[in-house]
């Protein structure tokens, strides 16, 4: 038994590590929850929290348009379990100034948001 045991846990854990490594992700059940971030919204983690082992986002955003980041440093999870084409925008400045295209709908990425300030939803 403790075989069996020590042999899921070894899978568990490789699992979860090729998640964590691998960049963007699109693995999301259609209209549902992903990973703690509620269908429509787009979720943001705890600074080095991959919510495949911790599926509890610290801000969810359910709006389009600007929204300023507050206190957002180092590598961070975004969830983007939006819909119909929907995306989110990483900004350099606050209120939605100066941004790139970053996350489509229904994908999942880690980011550096040191040098970011604010983020759009855009349909």
């Amino acid at each position: 038994m403790r075989r069996i045991f020590s042999g899921v846990a070894a899978l568990v854990t490789a699992a979860v590590a090729v998640v964590a490594m691998s960049g963007a992700v699109q693995a999301k059940p259609a209209d549902g929850d992903w990973q703690g971030c509620p269908y429509g919204a787009v979720c943001i983690y705890g600074q080095n929290v991959n919510p495949w082992a911790d599926p509890h986002p610290t801000v969810v955003y359910w709006s389009y348009g600007a929204h300023d980041l507050s206190g957002q440093y180092g590598s961070h999870w975004f969830v983007n379990n939006q819909y119909g084409g929907a995306g989110v925008s990483l900004c350099t400045g606050y209120d939605g100034a100066t941004c790139h295209r970053f996350l489509d709908a229904q994908y999942a990425e880690s980011v550096d948001l040191t040098s970011y300030n604010s983020i759009t939803l855009n349909r």
